[in-house]
C-alpha cells in the first residue's frame, strides 16, 4: 500500500473507528509483524515489548502458528460446537487439562477474556444459588455488562454503565501499605494477611453475609491495575477465607496465563489453585479464543442451555492454540521467561539506581511494571509514563502503560525474546530516559 493510501485511510479512521476503541497509545501503523518485531508504515523495525498486549506469547506470526491455521482452514473454517464436534477443540481440552493447575479440566471455550470472565460469573452463580461476587478494588476483568461489575481500575470504565448485578469490593494488596512494612519498608506478610482478613470480616459483618456470596474474583498478579504482585500467602489467605465461607474462588488468568509469569499459569507459580479460572490472550497467539475452566464435577452442575456460543471454540482458533502449546514446549518457552525475565529484572534495577524518576519494578516471569514518579515529590507520574512511551518509540521500541494513573510502563515481550532483544530495548528505553530529562531540565543522572 502507498504512503497516499495509509493517509487517505489514518484520516478517515476518526470517521469510521468508534473513538472509544479505535485510538490507544501509541497507534503505531504497521504492516507487517514478525517474531519480537513490527514492522511500521515508515520503513522502521520496531522492538515489540508489548506481545500485542500479552497475546502473541510465542512471537508474531510464529511458522508453526500460521502453518497450523493454514491447515485448518482447508479443513473447516466454522464450528459451531453446539451443532458439530471437530478434532481441535477436543484435542485442545485435552491437552489443556494436562497443563492447568489441581484438577481444573473441563472448558467452555469462548472468544475473549471478558466472554470467559461472563461464563466465570455465571457458573459460580448458577451452582451456588447465591446472588453476589466480591472482587478487589484495582483490578481489571473486562468491559461487558457482566464483568464490568467486577472491575474496579479506573472508574472511567464503569462512568455511565454501572452494571445492574450488586457486587462488592475488597483492597487489593498494596505493597506500600504502612500498616503491614516493617522499619526497613519490607512488607510483613503475616501483617498483610491479617488485615486481608480483617477486610473479609467486615465486608461479611457489615455489607453482606458470607451465604450470600458466589465467588471472590481477582486477577493473582493485577494486570491493567499496575502490575502489584501479592505474596504467595496473601493468595492462599484469599484461598482459606473463601473454603471457610463454601464460596468459589475465580482466578482472573487471561493476562498472566500460558507461560507469561514462568509457569503455565501463575496459579502455579504461587502455589494456590481456585475453583474456576478464566483464560484468553496467549491461547491462540492472536486469534480469538478463551475459556470458561473449572472441574468436570462443577461443570456438569451448569446444565443444557445456561450458556451459549455461536464462536467460541472456533475450529481455526484452536488449531493455533494447539500450535501455540506445543512451540511454549518445545522451544522451553516457560524457562526463557523465567530466565530472561530475571536477567531484565537486573538491568531494570541498575537504571532505577541511575535515574530517580523510576519507582518500583515489579516483575514475576516476563510480566514487568516499571513504576514512573516524579523525584522531587516520589508521586506517580502518568504524564510522564506517555512521554516516554512516545521517546521510547522514536528509538524503536514499543512499550504499553497500566495503573490507575497511566503510571506504570508495561513490559511484556514475547515469552520467545533474547538477552540480546532486552539488552536492545532496554539501552531504547534509557536513551528515551535521557532526552526526557533533557525535555524537562532534570538534573543530570547519578
Amino acid at each position: 500500500m502507498s504512503t497516499a493510501d495509509w493517509s487517505y485511510l489514518r484520516e478517515k479512521s476518526a470517521e469510521r473507528l468508534a473513538p472509544s476503541m479505535a485510538k490507544d497509545h501509541p497507534n503505531l501503523p504497521v504492516v507487517k509483524e514478525e517474531g519480537c518485531y513490527y514492522y511500521g508504515v515508515d520503513g522502521v523495525k520496531y522492538l515489540d515489548f508489548t506481545s500485542g498486549i500479552a497475546v502473541t506469547n510465542v512471537g508474531h506470526r510464529h511458522p508453526k502458528v500460521v502453518q497450523a491455521i493454514k491447515e485448518a482452514a482447508d479443513h473447516l473454517t466454522h464450528g459451531p460446537i453446539g451443532v458439530i464436534q471437530y478434532e481441535s477443540i477436543l484435542k485442545l481440552a485435552d491437552e489443556l487439562a494436562d497443563i492447568l493447575p489441581g484438577d481444573l479440566d473441563c472448558f467452555f471455550f469462548a472468544n475473549s477474556g471478558t466472554e470467559a470472565i461472563e461464563g466465570a460469573l455465571k457458573l459460580a452463580k448458577f451452582v451456588t444459588k447465591r446472588p453476589y461476587v466480591v472482587s478487589f478494588t484495582g483490578c481489571f476483568h473486562g468491559r461487558t455488562q457482566g464483568s464490568l461489575g467486577v472491575s474496579t481500575s479506573k472508574s472511567k470504565y464503569r462512568k455511565f454503565l454501572q452494571p445492574n448485578g450488586l457486587t462488592y469490593q475488597v483492597p487489593y494488596f498494596n505493597p506500600s501499605d504502612p500498616r503491614f512494612l516493617d522499619e526497613e519498608g519490607e512488607v510483613v506478610e503475616s501483617s498483610a494477611c491479617a488485615l486481608l482478613e480483617e477486610e473479609f470480616r467486615n465486608l461479611f459483618k457489615y455489607q453482606v453475609s458470607p451465604e450470600e456470596v458466589a465467588a471472590v474474583i481477582l486477577e493473582p498478579v493485577l494486570g491493567e491495575g499496575g502490575y502489584i504482585i501479592p505474596p504467595a500467602s496473601w493468595l492462599a489467605k484469599v484461598r482459606e477465607i473463601c473454603n471457610r465461607h463454601g464460596i468459589l474462588l475465580i482466578f482472573d488468568e487471561v493476562q498472566t496465563g500460558f507461560g507469561r509469569t514462568g509457569e503455565w499459569f501463575a496459579a502455579q507459580t504461587f502455589g494456590v489453585t481456585p475453583d474456576i479460572m478464566a483464560i484468553a490472550k496467549g491461547i491462540a497467539s492472536g486469534l480469538p479464543l478463551s475459556a470458561t475452566v473449572a472441574n468436570h464435577k462443577l461443570m456438569q452442575q451448569w446444565p443444557l442451555g445456561s450458556h451459549g456460543t455461536t464462536f467460541g471454540g472456533n475450529p481455526i482458533a484452536c488449531s493455533a492454540a494447539l500450535a501455540t502449546l506445543d512451540v511454549l514446549k518445545e522451544e522451553n518457552l516457560l524457562e526463557n521467561a523465567k530466565e530472561v525475565g530475571a536477567y531484565a529484572r537486573e538491568r531494570l534495577n541498575l537504571l532505577k539506581e541511575k535515574y530517580e524518576m523510576i519507582g518500583s519494578i515489579r516483575s514475576v516471569g516476563l510480566m514487568i511494571g516499571i513504576e514512573i514518579i516524579e523525584p522531587h515529590t516520589k508521586k506517580s507520574d502518568g504524564a510522564a509514563v506517555l512521554r516516554i512511551l512516545d521517546l521510547a518509540l522514536q528509538e524503536g521500541v514499543l512499550f504499553y502503560l497500566c495503573g490507575n494513573e497511566g503510571e506504570v510502563i508495561r513490559m511484556i515481550p514475547p515469552l520467545s525474546v533474547t538477552k540480546e532483544q532486552i539488552d536492545d530495548g532496554l539501552d531504547m528505553l534509557q536513551r528515551a530516559l535521557v532526552k526526557y530529562k533533557e525535555e524537562t531540565h532534570q538534573p543530570a543522572s547519578l
